[in-house]
């Protein structure tokens, strides 16, 4: 049985694993939710390498409706190719452009098809997949064919939880949430991508960014891509451990603090609660 185990470029805990695997057993979609930047969408990606498998990908919009990704009928260019006389017209197969599904449907090995970002669509878009993803084909009513997957497809779906997700379209997902990474993970996950990083520089760097974190009426919290970020130009920079220390006091805004801070109000919040410990100093 075809099993996930992680790999060597993404940490994945034990549950996350169990899910990706149970959701493989079950032959149903994974539902992972979790805050922006928690690598929900490299998961997609890593399974399918780590399965040797091909992934397509459906990045879905505000705008992107259910039919798009089964397929879509290019009447204009029919229209076009009639008044010029093209004897494409002939054959309305030459005006259907495939969707991801199809494409996820017709491979001749079983692929992973990721559906990202699905909380981004209207609300009826998740009901409108449902009985495509129920028996793993759909209608063509222009040429009246029926597509039906060769391999049924893993198929890996994201939601920010921007928006609740309709009842009907969830019982038919396996569900995960990925949890923020605890320090000892992150640790792990930053290992992975800088393993030159000095232990002093990780140590302090991760003790500010879960202090800004866990800073009240933070707007937007960083995420462990800006956390990433911020450590490239950290090392990019050759910023000293030393540096961050006097941060952890709350002598100064953070060097480089525009990869973690992404609006004037966390950055003026922060700016304030420094010049509140410093007033505080001063009484003492």
């Amino acid at each position: 049985m075809t099993r996930f185990t992680g790999t060597d470029s993404y940490v994945a805990t034990q549950d996350l694993m169990m899910a990706v695997n149970a959701a493989i057993t079950l032959q149903r979609p994974l539902l992972i939710k979790g805050e922006p930047g928690t690598g929900k969408t490299m998961l997609a990606e890593e399974v399918a390498s780590a399965l040797g498998m091909p992934l397509i990908q459906w990045h879905i919009k505000s705008t992107t409706k259910a039919q798009q990704g089964l397929y879509e009928y290019d009447a204009v260019s029919r229209l076009r190719d009639s008044q010029l006389g093209d004897e494409r017209v002939k054959d309305i197969g030459n005006y259907i452009v495939k969707g991801k599904l199809w494409e996820a449907f017709e491979g001749d090995s079983q692929a992973v098809l990721l559906i990202d970002e699905i909380d981004k669509a209207d609300i009826e878009f998740p009901n409108d997949l449902l009985r495509e993803l129920d028996r793993m084909e759909f209608y063509v009513y222009e040429t009246q064919q029926t597509v039906r997957a060769k391999n049924r497809p893993i198929i890996i779906i994201t939601s920010n939880n921007e928006k609740e997700l309709p009842d009907a379209f969830l019982r038919r997902c396996f569900f995960h949430y990925i949890r923020f990474p605890d320090k000892h993970t992150m640790t792990q996950i930053v290992d992975v991508h800088y393993p030159q990083l000095k232990q002093d520089l990780l140590r302090e760097a991760l003790e500010l960014f879960f202090a800004i974190r866990e800073l009240p009426g933070i707007k937007k919290k960083p995420s462990t891509s800006e956390l990433l970020d911020w450590l490239k130009l950290l090392l990019a920079e050759d910023i000293p451990a030393d540096a961050l220390k006097s941060q952890r006091a709350e002598d100064l805004i953070p060097p480089l603090h525009g990869a973690l801070l992404k609006n004037e109000q966390d950055v003026s919040l922060f700016e304030r609660l420094i010049s509140m410990v410093k007033a505080r100093r001063g009484q003492h």
